[in-house]
């Protein structure tokens, strides 16, 4: 028993410090933040058709995205979202290797318009 209480612990633990750098985009809110960039990695055509505000577009599909990121403030904390949360992932995963503090926007951009048409 003492052994089964042991390995819960320890999968709880790990499970919890797997999603650190994730938010939902739902609970995004910029006016609470300082010392922040709001990374947008969609397509320009993407973002042109709608984006959060103060967000900056670099493209994820882009063959120099891991150059264009390398120029951001590494002080800041760099959070970022896609259409749904798949490119944003590879990106938190490449601005992570960079030394970057990166946190994935979960659900992307699609769950802000879903959120605001309810």
């Amino acid at each position: 028993m003492k052994n089964f209480l042991s390995f819960f612990v320890l999968l709880l633990l790990v499970t919890s410090c797997k999603n650190t750098n994730q938010l939902p985009i739902t609970q995004f809110h910029q006016e609470n933040l300082e010392n922040y960039t709001l990374l947008d990695v969609r397509t320009p055509e993407e973002y042109e058709a709608g984006h959060l505000d103060n967000a900056i577009n670099i493209n994820w599909y882009d063959a120099d995205f891991t150059e264009k990121v390398g120029v951001l403030d590494k002080e800041n904390t760099i959070y970022l979202y896609c259409k749904k949360g798949g490119r944003s992932a590879k990106a938190q995963a490449v601005l992570d290797s960079l030394g970057y503090r990166a946190v994935d926007l979960t659900g992307g951009y699609d769950m802000i318009t879903v959120s605001d048409e309810d």
